[in-house]
């Protein structure tokens, strides 16, 4: 039975209407804009017909016919589309070539916009700002982020003395520590003069040579904040070095809390790097503000120690900002802190705070108060009036459309702005649909945004019909750890695409297929049969196992050589020299994408175990301790 059919929505028809739309969507990338003009009235009935107007307004938006911005148009559209999300969107861009306009007072009379982002929150507090309700500093930096807008905000902040060196000044250390130079260097132009500002682009491009040539006891503001820079930039080439010459040319000189932060960026270089003197400079860095990030990495730093200083844990997590400290890890260390340190109750009570959560903290925080992994009671099923209610939603009619013509980059952020202010039951129901349609990625997203009620075969779905499961358990692989892999990789997308060019299910490089596929004998093998469900899934499962036995059978070690390369992970345990828990490798990983790929990968296997066998599981069982081996290396690619 088609799709279509199961959701009790009607197959798209190949109406005049909908080849209009199609028409228009080729056109509008084409740029072919008096085509696509001649297409908005002809597209007009399909329920997709809002967007070739859509395309056609935000063309005249950002440049405007000869007879200026169609401002009529904009509000018609926006007042004839109700609460589509295209409203919203079209809403947002008038808002921004406003404020980019100076139409200050339209961009207060366009506010709020429902999707809103940073740009379209710097917009609106500049508006206010030129329109009589001054903005302060702290509003401008709770709503910052680079970009064109937020850039305006902070010209005319600058100007106005609202914002000036206490505010700018952790803002461009920031930069520099992301490493992020083109914002750096506006942060220079509004805290220097012309004459610092090329000062700073010597020194950063070579800052030792700039160094070396500088008196050692600066005198003005300006000038120890350019050294302080430079010194801290000194670790990114050579750390060693760079701590050597600091200890014995300006340690002695230098004001303690510009060599604290000094010392801070050196103990993340390191820290990235697993160097374990990373740990030293974090004490001797002491307890400054630090980036998010950085904090982060002060705390892991701590946790890499053969014999771990739980009260420094403690006390670093204590000094982050309130939100980071409530995030699930942090909880769950501090608590792990508080036990060691003989605290039970209140760890016990740190982690019945997040004992509930259905990820790899929560699990592990059950775990730390006796309980197992249990998948939890399904709810009700979904009625046929709640399964009506959804196959009528607007919106979601919109995006279904919108997936069965491949359209997935509109498809999604329809599909989501439809799922705004739903109840859990709705969004139930939501996901039913997005299942009956074979929209599996939508299926998990949307069911995951429930909050008392819990369907976990539409959080962790396994579709297809126990093919993965017959793939794995062909060269004995477990299934629930494929599943749980796919889950991560792909979301179910069968023609999934990264960034880098990986595809399908299991997400797999060309050359790594070709290279499986010559191991395993698949003579039929083609670089276009990658995407194609049992060729991915028998090259993606056998590769997958051969990273397995080649990490001694470690799941996790697979998982993080699966996604950042094998030899990685061979890498990062060679530099332990005592074994570690499952949890702090995992949690010590130096990329961010693996290291969130990792966790989400065993905290989702666990849950599929416990789905296909009945019983309760143990996240730190499946973690197990990992044991350094000294020099390490693998021919896998």
């Amino acid at each position: 039975m088609p799709p279509a059919v199961l959701a009790g929505l009607p197959p798209t028809a190949d109406t005049p209407a909908l080849a209009a739309v199609v028409a228009a969507r080729e056109a509008m990338n084409r740029k072919q804009w008096s085509v696509l003009g001649a297409l908005v009235p002809q597209a007009k009935s399909d329920p997709l017909g809002m967007y070739p107007e859509y395309w056609l307004l935000r063309y005249q938006l950002w440049s405007p016919p000869a007879g200026g911005r169609p401002n009529t148009d904009l509000q018609k559209f926006i007042n004839g589309n109700g609460d589509a999300y295209l409203a919203d969107r079209l809403r947002a861009d008038w808002l921004l070539a406003a404020a980019r306009s100076g139409d200050f007072d339209l961009v207060r009379k366009l506010a709020p916009v429902k999707n809103s982002n940073a740009q379209v929150e710097c917009a609106i507090l500049n508006a206010k700002h030129m329109t009589g309700q001054r903005a302060t500093a702290a509003q401008a930096m709770a709503v910052f982020a680079p970009g064109g807008a937020c850039w305006t905000l902070y010209d005319q902040l600058v100007a106005d003395n609202v914002l000036g060196w206490d505010q700018l000044e952790p803002q461009l250390r920031d930069a520099i520590e992301a490493n992020k130079t083109t914002d750096a260097r506006k942060f220079v132009q509004y805290m220097f003069e012309p004459r610092d500002q090329k000062t700073y682009d010597v020194l950063i491009k070579d800052p030792m040579r700039w160094l070396t040539r500088q008196d050692r006891l600066p005198v003005g503001r300006n000038e120890k904040e350019l050294v302080t820079i430079a010194l801290a930039r000194l670790a990114r080439s050579d750390i060693n070095v760079a701590d050597s010459y600091l200890r014995r040319e300006w340690a002695k000189s230098m004001a303690k809390s510009n060599l604290a932060w000094i010392r801070g960026q050196y103990a993340l270089v390191a820290a990235l790097n697993l160097d374990s003197r990373a740990d030293d400079w974090y004490h001797e860095a002491g307890h400054i503000r630090m980036t998010e990030y950085n904090a982060g990495w002060k705390v892991r730093a701590a946790l890499r120690q053969p014999k771990i200083d739980w009260k420094w844990v403690i006390d670093s997590i204590d000094q982050m900002p309130e939100a980071q400290r409530q995030d699930p890890s942090w909880v769950y260390w501090k608590a792990r802190g508080m036990a060691a340190t003989g605290r039970r109750d209140q760890a016990n009570a740190a982690y019945a705070s997040i004992a509930d959560r259905f990820d790899f903290y929560g699990q592990l925080s059950a775990e730390e108060l006796g309980r197992r992994i249990t998948v939890p009671p399904r709810p009700a099923p979904i009625s046929d009036s709640e399964i009506a209610e959804a196959r009528a939603n607007p919106g979601l009619r919109r995006a279904v459309q919108l997936f069965r013509l491949g359209w997935r980059q509109e498809a999604v952020p329809e599909w989501n702005y439809a799922l705004r202010g739903m109840s859990d039951r709705q969004l139930l129901a939501a996901a039913e649909l997005a299942r009956a349609e074979n929209i599996y990625d939508r299926v998990v997203n949307t069911s995951d945004r429930t909050e008392k009620e819990f369907d976990f075969s539409q959080r962790f779905i396994a579709p297809f019909e126990g093919r993965v499961a017959a793939k794995a358990n062909a060269i004995a692989l477990d299934p629930a750890w494929v599943y749980g892999l796919i889950r991560q990789e792909s979301r179910f997308i069968m023609d999934a695409r990264s960034h880098v060019g990986a595809s399908g299910l299991m997400q797999l490089m060309p050359a790594t297929a070709k290279w499986v596929a010559g191991k395993i004998g698949m003579s039929n093998f083609t670089p276009d049969s990658v995407n194609d469900f049992d060729t991915n899934t028998e090259l993606g499962t056998n590769y997958l196992n051969m990273v397995l036995r080649d990490l001694n059978g470690s799941q996790m070690l697979a998982s993080a050589g699966y996604n950042a390369g094998p030899r990685r992970p061979h890498n990062w345990r060679s530099t332990f020299n005592h074994p570690v828990e499952g949890a702090i490798f995992a949690e010590t990983i130096p990329f961010n994408e693996t290291r969130t790929y990792v966790k989400n990968v065993m905290s989702n296997s666990v849950y599929y175990a416990a789905m296909f066998s009945g019983q309760s599981q143990s996240l730190k069982e499946r973690l197990g301790n990992v044991v350094p081996l000294g020099a390490e290396s693998t021919t896998l690619p």
